[in-house]
């Protein structure tokens, strides 16, 4: 498994690796086959961990901090179980995702979905995401980790793989960053 770290949202007085690893080890594990990838990225962003969870937990509202999502609609309730159909714009080898909510505990800040459907390669896709509060620069920061496995599509090697899923994370990050550091501006003033 490839540990991504971000190089960008820390400096002075962000909590080290060994807490990156504690994390990794504690809710990122996956056991990819043969065929598939797997990789952790992670994010520090300048935004209290209430803020950042508000917009990760959205599961029904991706398209609240994720540039590739133009649209999202919910089959049924909000719940461990349900699913959604997510239009992709365009510009992605892809027009839409089914995805099921697998994990949602708001007291350890985890989410976890699968991609059970779509027009797309990514088959057997299941991501983690985990919202950890951190220190920055002397004020309430967070940390995200971002964890995935998929299926390496017939053609594709398993770098090249990784690499693609892994720019699609680190946007859908480098975007919930901003989002929430502009949020938490706003806050302050």
């Amino acid at each position: 498994m490839n540990l991504t770290m971000d190089a960008g949202g820390g400096g002075g007085g962000v909590s080290g690796g060994a807490t990156e690893f504690f994390q990794v080890r504690l809710n990122h594990r996956h056991d990819p086959k043969e065929n598939q990838c797997s990789s952790v990225l992670v994010k520090h962003i300048k935004a209290p961990v209430h803020l950042v969870w508000s917009l990760v937990r959205r599961f029904d509202q991706p398209q609240k901090y994720k540039p590739f999502v133009s649209r999202c609609v919910m089959n049924g309730d909000f719940g461990i179980g349900s699913v959604r159909e997510v239009d992709v714009k365009s510009g992605l080898p892809a027009t839409t995702s089914t995805e099921r909510l697998e994990q949602l505990d708001d007291n350890e800040h985890i989410l976890g979905i699968k991609i059970v459907g779509g027009d797309h390669r990514l088959k057997n896709y299941s991501s983690v995401v985990t919202v950890h509060p951190e220190i920055i620069d002397g004020r309430a920061g967070t940390m995200v980790i971002e964890s995935f496995v998929v299926d390496v599509p017939e053609g594709n090697t398993k770098d090249e793989t990784c690499y693609f899923v892994e720019a699609l994370i680190q946007c859908n990050l480098k975007s919930l960053s901003s989002v929430c550091e502009r949020m938490a501006a706003q806050d302050s003033t």
